[in-house]
């Protein structure tokens, strides 16, 4: 088989939605002609851990692993954070920072560049290098953000001639949380311009929405293609659907300020005033970090009998919650870029079979993809009384509380996708 060299920050052990990306492309290249060498940091600091991950890495792969210095441990020390502290001060951009915060963020934005992983640029060049000297490589593979695996493998195609698959789950200059990094003019110019160098050098470049590969090519990418996260069908062969008489609203991940659902909770709210059984039968479930401002809103509409908040919980569990959820909210982050945002749980949601209830662009790629699908409704943040309708009819039984199984949503599995990434790494090795 062909080898592609991939290079990924993230890896088992680390959890999250991040990892399953290139472990879930790793799992499935074999399958379609490709023999995946994967090169991953020696001592990364995962904010989520989960080793539930690596029953996914096949039998006898090879894996490089090169030291990491990571800064955000000195952060955290400096900050007076704990060790196990997850909360990263760019995306709290509700909460009060102090000047160590700040100064953080300005120190990240202009001198960690493209990102705060940066440091593992040179010395992974030179590990990868003596790697490729000795042993073929027929293409590069890389995944960002970290933007610093997308820089070791500009330099590495550009160095050894290598064709190279420059993939991006999320846009680098583009991204939502650019803006807040408090970056100068001088530093904006060096992120664009190693930004055109990548796509300059990169023989195919894929990113995880439409509206995202629109945005990039806007910009003078070329030859960009759509590689959606998907779901893996393995994960939920252990899983079965089951009935349960609570009415569970639920969402698994991050639920920040930038997602908050004010006119979601007044309607529940309404519902437990107008349907005792409701207020009975009702629970709220965020599984994942949930910021304060949410929790007060949930308080101030005096739903916090209702509310349950389990924390971090194994991939499993969330998948398990999925599947006797009576909705599955799926709230699309408050940004700029908001429209082209495809969070990867959709398609586990998708598989999962319950209503949607996604609050967005109603012309966004999400908007779309459940609207083919049948899989539920999109809605603005604003919207009360399409809202409070959707969820009583559910409530009520006169909308399914599972959807209809006419679309295919195989079109999105994990295996699906890693078969157009293998037809990419193809198509650039002809």
């Amino acid at each position: 088989m062909k080898k592609v060299l991939i290079v990924s920050y993230y890896w088992p052990p680390a959890g999250g939605i991040s990892v399953l990306r290139i472990l879930k492309f790793v799992k499935y290249l074999r399958k379609f002609g490709w023999e995946p060498v994967v090169c991953v940091p020696e001592g990364a600091d995962y904010i989520y851990e989960d080793n539930n991950n690596f029953k996914d890495i096949p039998e006898n792969i090879t894996v490089l692993r090169k030291k990491i210095k990571e800064p955000f441990r000195l952060f955290k020390l400096l900050s007076g954070r704990k060790k196990e502290d997850t909360n990263n001060p760019v995306y709290g951009n509700n909460a009060k920072k102090s000047f160590i915060d700040n100064f953080a963020i300005w120190i990240r934005g202009n001198f960690f560049i493209p990102d705060a992983r940066s440091l593992w640029i040179k010395p992974t060049v030179k590990f990868l290098s003596e790697y490729i000297k000795e042993n073929k490589i027929d293409a590069i593979l890389t995944d960002g953000p970290p933007h610093t695996n997308t820089m070791i493998g500009q330099k590495l195609s550009e160095k050894f001639k290598i064709p190279w698959l420059a993939d991006f789950q999320d846009p680098w200059t583009q991204v939502d949380y650019y803006k807040l990094l408090k970056i100068s003019k001088w530093a904006d110019k060096k992120h664009k311009k190693m930004e055109q160098k990548v796509f300059k050098t990169a023989a195919k470049i894929t990113i995880a929405s439409p509206t995202w590969a629109k945005d990039l090519e806007a910009i003078g990418a070329k030859n960009v293609d759509v590689i959606y996260y998907g779901y893996d069908e393995d994960d939920f062969k252990e899983l079965e659907y089951r009935q349960t008489d609570d009415f569970i609203i639920s969402h698994t991940g991050i639920m920040g300020n930038d997602r908050k659902t004010d006119v979601l909770f007044k309607v529940l709210k309404d519902l437990t005033d107008e349907i005792p059984e409701f207020k009975e039968k009702l629970k709220i479930v965020f599984a994942g970090p949930v910021e304060q401002s949410i929790r007060d809103c949930i308080n101030k509409n005096g739903l916090q009998d209702n509310y349950q908040e389990p924390g971090n919980i194994p991939r499993k569990k969330a998948l398990e919650l999925n599947l006797i959820s009576k909705v599955l909210l799926l709230p699309i982050n408050k940004a700029d870029n908001a429209k082209g945002r495809i969070p990867g749980k959709l398609y586990e949601y998708l598989r999962a079979g319950n209503p949607i209830l996604c609050y967005g662009p109603e012309d966004g790629d999400v908007a779309e993809i459940i609207e083919q699908s049948n899989s539920g409704k999109t809605f603005s943040y604003d919207e009360y009384d399409r809202v409070k309708q959707f969820i009583r009819n559910i409530f009520d039984g006169t909308a399914g509380s599972r959807k209809n199984e006419t679309f295919d949503i195989s079109i999105y599995s994990n295996e699906n996708q890693t078969k157009k990434v293998a037809e990419y790494l193809d198509e650039i090795t002809k």
